[in-house]
């Protein structure tokens, strides 16, 4: 586990993720806890932000030509960097930025399947925005966050389900002993859903809608585990170009979520296979952890559970395990 020596040690945490952008103060836990979303104007020549976090996210799909919504993450990693400086320098709080003399020390979560090249856009993001960064795995934070015991030599397999990406990591011994992931997560889910009503409803919406039908699949499933409810759609009709509202089952929304999950399902049996027989044992009788706000796709679970045969768990609080994790950390 990392370590820090008291002059050494870092007074902040960033989890960076693609879908939210979370501070955490080593003393007071998450500060800031908004959409990883900038509201750019005069993009084109110099660009300004008009908005950040939570205001820029209302402006999604509704701005004028003047002005752009960008989000500095694609997929888990970075894409923007001028976008993630800018986030970052919203979202760092205001007693550090008094301090110009020195660099805030932060340790800022990474996927652990980033590259280098992904590694460094990340690094100089946070050095421009005023942080002297420390990269720490987020797979590891996450197992962290979630109550692993990950100094223990046995085997812990993680599954961190993120907005971006989903990376399968066994940990042991303080370590990363296996790692895969899939550019494949929440994000990508709400893709999926558009791309079906698509071309199966001929209705076009945007990523919020899709969100909130991920939404209201996931509270029907736990109300009605069958099927059997009806979910409303609202979009453009793309036969008559006019606004339009359909219903449909929970059981269809169902089958676009198991196609997605497939993926998932596919790294952690290619983890598996590749694991040491002793790390395969604990793994066995430990069970899958699943932590990241993906994990709570309700199909997801049984789904590893069935084509695995190892139990599965859903921490709790999946979505913050990273930030409690980084968290444990920065209090030593």
């Amino acid at each position: 586990m990392v370590s820090f020596s008291s002059w050494t040690r870092p007074e902040l945490a960033i989890d960076f993720g693609t879908a939210n952008l979370r501070v955490i103060d080593r003393d007071a836990g998450v500060v800031f806890d908004e959409p990883s979303l900038c509201c750019f104007t005069d993009l084109g020549t110099a660009p300004r932000l008009v908005a950040a976090g939570a205001a820029a996210q209302a402006m999604v799909d509704r701005t004028p030509p003047k002005l752009a919504v960008r989000r500095p993450l694609r997929r888990g990693v970075l894409q923007d960097i001028h976008t993630a400086t800018e986030l970052l320098r919203y979202a760092i709080p205001k007693e550090l930025k008094r301090k110009p003399w020195r660099k805030a020390r932060a340790l800022m979560g990474v996927p652990a399947g980033a590259t280098q090249a992904e590694r460094r856009a990340l690094f100089t993001a946070a050095i421009d925005a005023g942080l002297s960064p420390q990269l720490v795995l987020e797979p590891f934070a996450a197992a962290l966050g979630a109550g692993a015991r990950v100094d223990e030599p046995r085997g812990a397999l993680i599954v961190e389900c993120g907005a971006g990406t989903t990376e399968v990591a066994v940990i042991s011994l303080g370590g990363m002993c296996l790692t895969r992931s899939v550019r494949a997560g929440g994000a990508a889910l709400d893709q999926a859903i558009t791309d079906h009503l698509h071309f199966r409803h001929k209705i076009l919406i945007g990523r919020q809608s899709a969100e909130r039908i991920k939404k209201d699949y996931a509270a029907l499933h736990a109300e009605a585990p069958s099927g059997d409810g009806l979910i409303e759609v609202r979009g453009r009709s793309l036969v008559s170009m006019a606004p339009q509202s359909l219903h449909i089952s929970s059981a269809e929304v169902g089958r676009v979520v198991e196609k997605h999950a497939t993926q998932i399902v596919a790294v952690i049996r290619d983890v598996l296979n590749e694991t040491p027989p002793e790390l395969s044992h604990d793994v066995h009788v430990n069970g899958i952890l699943l932590t990241g706000g993906s994990a709570l796709v309700p199909q997801l679970p049984r789904m590893i559970e069935r084509e695995t045969s190892v139990p599965v768990v859903v921490a709790q609080h999946p979505s913050l395990c990273v930030a409690q994790g980084l968290h444990h950390m920065l209090q030593g």
